[in-house]
C-alpha cells in the first residue's frame, strides 16, 4: 500500500468515523480533551498499521478496536488512576470542607440563638451538659439539685429546641 492510499483511507476515516470515536471514548474516560486526544493517537495507530489491515473486518470496527484497547489501556495507566483518585479527593475534601463546614456554622448558629432563648433553668443545664461538657451528676452538684432534675430540665429543654426547629422546617441532630 502506497501513501497516498494510506493517506486517503486515514481522511475517509476521519470524516465518517471522527465524531463517533470521540463519542464511544467519551464514554469511558470521561474528558472531552482526554477524547480528543485519544481519537487522535487511535488514528495515528491507524495509519502506522494501515497494512496489517486484512480487510476481514469494516474499517469501521477495527477502528472502534483500536478505540476500545486505547481507552483501556488508557483507564489502565498509572496516570489516570492517579488522576481519578486525586479528583475523587480533591471533589470530597471540597465538598467537605467547605459546604460542612459552612452548614455546621450555620446549624451551631441557629442552635445556639435557640438555647439562648430558652428560660434559665433549661438554658444552663443544656449549656452546661452540650457545651461544657459535665455529666448528668457534676451538673446537679453545681446546680444543688438532683441528677433526675437535671434530667427533666435537659429533656423538655430538647424538647422546646426541637419544637423550635420544627417550626422553622430545619433539621438538627441535637442529642449527645
Amino acid at each position: 500500500m502506497n501513501v497516498e492510499e494510506k493517506e486517503r483511507y486515514l481522511n475517509d476515516a476521519m470524516e465518517q468515523q471522527g465524531d463517533y470515536l470521540k463519542r464511544l471514548i467519551f464514554t469511558y474516560v470521561k474528558d472531552l480533551q482526554k477524547a480528543e486526544d485519544i481519537v487522535q493517537d487511535v488514528f495515528i495507530k491507524f495509519y502506522k498499521n494501515l497494512e496489517h489491515f486484512e480487510e476481514r473486518s469494516s474499517i469501521k470496527t477495527y477502528l472502534y478496536r483500536i478505540a476500545i484497547n486505547e481507552c483501556h489501556n488508557y483507564i489502565r495507566s498509572w496516570h489516570y488512576r492517579k488522576l481519578d483518585l486525586t479528583e475523587k479527593i480533591k471533589m470530597w475534601t471540597y465538598r467537605t470542607s467547605v459546604e460542612m463546614e459552612y452548614l455546621q456554622i450555620e446549624q451551631n448558629q441557629t442552635i445556639t440563638e435557640l438555647v439562648c432563648n430558652l428560660p434559665v433553668k433549661y438554658r444552663e443545664v443544656i449549656w452546661l451538659y452540650y457545651y461544657a461538657e459535665l455529666s448528668v451528676t457534676e451538673i446537679s452538684g453545681l446546680l444543688n439539685c438532683s441528677a433526675n432534675t437535671v434530667k427533666t430540665r435537659l429533656a423538655r429543654g430538647r424538647k422546646l429546641v426541637k419544637a423550635t426547629i420544627e417550626e422553622s422546617g430545619d433539621e438538627y441532630e441535637f442529642e449527645r
